[in-house]
């Protein structure tokens, strides 16, 4: 039995607790100082008023101020912050843990460099890190939390430096419902799974433009949401092989973009959008909440257009992306470019 220690109550961490009780580790459930809420409720009945669900038995929980004792003798400390809690887990958390103790994130997210790259954050943690050596890994891949915590096949991918780091992890957590492949090509696994964000809104579009047509809650029209989505596979090959990542890093970002484009906030956002409304509007609809797949639209079109300023890129070959980094950040209708789809091949 190995000790894991969670830090961020979200659901996504908060759901790898079924795998990791399941296999009989002990589980420390660490709240960020924004997670008190969760973690009391927790504590008082076991029901995770977010994720919807009792957390398995035996886990226990901390409040940050608490995460020293939480991590003590831990084997693993998973990072379950989101995006925009990567900072305060850059300066909170990683200088009080030992170089020995490996790290594994479910954070789905990506910066775009000056330079018009795009890196990872396991990537961006140690250009911050200076001369430590911690083994910082990540989780991608289409798995909804709420679906793992029901104990549903899901099929995700472990990335990290090493790959007996890997196996290590991946026989900690995987269960016949959990099923782990492993890939050293971090930024390739990272940035495939952050960039259906900003694509699952540009599909979702699609569902707003048929209830703009037919009603509300009328039948959805899938031809363009499919030619959306097979636009969105295209561009997302081709920032792959920008960012320097290999071919095959496509599938799980094929996978997360379609479970990403069934639910959600982003979904909801793509839908106000094609219904006509304004991103000020729909932003304001959704009552002001941070959406992740906002901030990587605006972060990978940021690449693209230094790319372009360079002439290292063409705007022909990214048109969606493009597109709905015009609707968030200059208010543009939206106007899906379908002819800037059209391609010629030649056998």
């Amino acid at each position: 039995m190995s000790i894991i220690t969670v830090v961020g109550a979200g659901v996504m961490a908060s759901a790898l607790s079924f795998p990791a009780r399941d296999n009989g580790h002990e589980v420390q459930l660490v709240g960020t100082p924004l997670d008190r809420g969760i973690i009391e409720n927790c504590r008082e009945s076991g029901w995770h008023p977010t994720l919807k669900r009792r957390l398995p038995d035996g886990t226990r929980y901390f409040l940050f101020e608490e995460f020293e004792d939480a991590a003590r003798g831990a084997d693993l400390l998973i990072c379950g912050v989101s995006s925009f809690g990567v900072e305060w887990f850059l300066d909170s958390v990683l200088p009080a843990i030992p170089d020995s103790l490996p790290v594994l994130s479910v954070t789905k997210g990506m910066y775009d460099t000056p330079e018009g790259g795009l890196i990872s954050y396991p990537e961006y943690y140690e250009s911050k890190l200076g001369s430590r050596q911690l083994s910082l890994n990540a989780i991608g891949g289409p798995c909804t939390s709420y679906e793992l915590a029901d104990r549903r096949h899901s099929a995700v991918f472990f990335c990290g430096r090493d790959i007996n780091v890997l196996r290590r992890l991946k026989s900690m957590l995987e269960t016949d419902y959990y099923h782990i492949s492993l890939s050293t090509d971090v930024r390739g696994i990272e940035c495939a799974v952050a960039l259906k964000n900003a694509y699952a809104l540009a599909v979702t579009l699609a569902v707003g433009l048929a209830e703009r047509e037919c009603g509300e809650g009328c039948e959805l029209h899938y031809n363009p949401q499919a030619a959306l989505f097979a636009q969105s596979i295209r561009e997302m090959r081709l920032l792959l092989k920008m960012a320097g990542c290999a071919d095959d890093n496509i599938v799980p970002g094929a996978g997360d973009l379609y479970v990403t484009i069934y639910g959600g906030r982003t979904r909801r956002l793509g839908t106000l959008l094609g219904r006509g409304m304004t991103f000020e509007k729909a932003m304001e609809s959704l009552e002001g909440v941070t959406l992740e797949s906002v901030v990587i639209a605006k972060r990978t079109a940021s690449a693209v257009r230094k790319r372009i300023e360079k002439g290292q890129a063409s705007a022909e070959d990214f048109p969606l992306l493009l597109h709905i980094d015009d609707i968030i950040s200059n208010g543009a209708a939206v106007n899906i470019p379908w002819k800037s789809f059209v391609t010629e091949v030649l056998l």
